[in-house]
């Protein structure tokens, strides 16, 4: 594979690039991650089966179009490869450390607000599927938010829990509970990253960076919220963002909803500890309803 790595690179590059190093990256929870380098150009590689190679198509048109809305930074696609029995995506490399100072945070937070302003869609989803993690997402174009998000982000994973045998009660009755707590909430439709916990975001010599998207015309609060799911990032990326683009008072009463969508997708990747998360929140969302 590292073979066809360094002549796929050299002939991408129009220049002889030969791996003089090479090292394993933390963080490859789906794909392993590694730096390579020849002395003087470094390069991030992700690599898998050959068959999935299709992902990494995805993972590059997700990351063209954020690229193509000059606001979030994003890594630069450089090549999308096989080999005999791997794929791998080659990105360009940047050191990384968490992005917990308060300017980056700030600038963070203005640069997503950026990003959810940026163009026009007058529809809910995307042009293509891609992957939450391992997971499909799917992303076919609605017209009304409260039905996209019940069926194609709730009623999806539910779904998907159920041919497991995992089962939060009547998908038909929980999906319609979701759709009619959103029937009233007619966001604007903004491009969204997608997967935005604090995993996927850092700091880099360049500022603020983030990565693995999962893009869709969204309601941008799903970002927002998913931001404070698995660890909150700073009070300053908050200010930041709502310098911009403040977050409308309803908010709180919409947080849960999104991010039962992760929770069920967690659940579907890795069961034990959020079956009962899942069933906390569908529990807090229905006694709401």
């Amino acid at each position: 594979m590292w073979q066809a790595i360094a002549k796929q690179l050299s002939d991408t590059l129009l220049f002889d690039f030969k791996i003089a190093e090479k090292s394993k990256l933390d963080g490859g929870d789906i794909s392993e991650c590694y730096m390579i380098s020849d002395g003087e150009q470094r390069y991030f590689v992700k690599c898998n089966t050959r068959e999935f190679v299709n992902r990494f198509e995805v993972e590059a048109d997700n990351l063209k179009k954020l690229r193509e809305t000059n606001t979030v930074y994003v890594p630069e696609l450089v090549h999308i490869g096989k080999s005999k029995h791997n794929s791998f995506i080659i990105l360009n490399y940047l050191p990384t450390k968490p992005l917990d100072d308060e300017k980056s945070s700030y600038e963070f937070g203005v640069k997503l607000a950026m990003l959810h302003l940026w163009g026009e869609q007058k529809e809910y989803g995307f042009d293509t599927d891609n992957f939450i993690g391992s997971t499909l997402q799917p992303n076919s174009w609605n017209k009304k938010w409260s039905r996209f998000f019940s069926e194609q982000r709730i009623g999806w994973q539910l779904q998907l829990l159920a041919e497991k045998g995992i089962s939060f009660g009547n998908i038909s009755d929980i999906v319609s509970q979701i759709n009619e707590q959103l029937i009233s909430h007619n966001p604007k439709p903004s491009l969204l990253h997608g997967d935005l916990w604090s995993g996927n975001v850092a700091n880099s010599p360049f500022g603020p960076i983030c990565y693995d998207p999962a893009c869709y015309w969204g309601d941008r609060e799903c970002d927002i919220a998913m931001t404070e799911l698995f660890g909150s990032l700073t009070p300053q990326f908050y200010k930041g963002y709502n310098s911009i683009s403040p977050i409308d008072l309803g908010y709180r009463d919409r947080k849960n909803i999104y991010n039962l969508y992760h929770i069920l997708n967690h659940c579907n990747l890795f069961g034990g500890h959020y079956l009962d998360e899942a069933e906390q929140v569908l529990s807090t969302i229905t006694q709401e309803n």
